[in-house]
């Protein structure tokens, strides 16, 4: 965009073009979206499902680094730091940029990869076709990358169950970056969810209705008054 504006500031100043042709273009608007984040309740539910333990680090490890599925999906085992609870993803546009998890990752990660040092870190559950690539198979099992369509539908199938679902693993990150909004900062936010614009970050990053009462809450006068 910078580079077509310096273009037509030029033609103007040749006097090869008349009027401003950008008098006509719009920014793109982002739609609003405030009904994608899960409450912290239903979070609670979606995690203490009794699903395969592929799965359960999954989905915890989505929640807990706000990262894209796609990013996660791609993880070799050499990527990760599990000391540190981090690792190294490649961000949407292929920058490389690092994700930390809490706890409940720290927990159940280390189960799911025992023995394992190279490959990916999610696997399907039969051996990969001649077909696949070798950097999408585990050289141990054999069995090939998890793909974001079997995730996602394994997500849609086992969250139909809970209230207000079925759910998609987007709505995981959406959660993480929406529940984070008490005492993270815009550049942590943005840090966590690899956006470089604050404004990509809006229709993500919004107050909860559940997160606005208790803020309200905790600001009533009147309740301090009482304490």
């Amino acid at each position: 965009m910078a580079t077509f504006v310096r273009r037509m500031r030029y033609w103007r100043e040749q006097g090869w073009l008349a009027g401003d042709l950008l008098v006509r273009l719009v920014g793109r608007s982002v739609p609003r979206d405030d009904s994608r984040a899960l409450t912290r309740a239903q979070v609670t539910t979606v995690l203490g499902l009794e699903v395969a333990l592929r799965e359960r680090v999954l989905w915890q490890m989505l929640y807990e680094t706000a990262a894209r599925a796609e990013e996660v999906l791609m993880l070799d085992v050499p990527h990760l730091d599990t000391a540190n609870r981090r690792a190294v993803v490649t961000r949407k546009g292929g920058a490389k940029d690092v994700v930390v998890w809490q706890t409940g990752t720290a927990r159940l990660l280390p189960r799911m990869l025992v023995g394992r040092r190279t490959g990916p870190v999610f696997l399907t559950d039969r051996k990969a076709k001649p077909s696949v690539a070798l950097v999408d198979v585990d050289p141990i099992t054999g069995r090939a990358r998890l793909s974001y369509r079997r995730a996602a539908e394994l997500f849609d199938e086992r969250t139909a169950e809970v209230e207000g679902g079925p759910f998609t693993l987007h709505q995981l990150r959406h959660s993480a970056l929406t529940h984070a909004e008490t005492g993270a900062s815009t550049p942590m936010l943005m840090k966590m969810s690899g956006h470089v614009s604050v404004r990509s970050l809006g229709k993500y990053a919004r107050p909860s209705a559940e997160a606005l009462a208790r803020w309200r809450a905790e600001t009533d006068p009147a309740a301090r008054g009482r304490r």
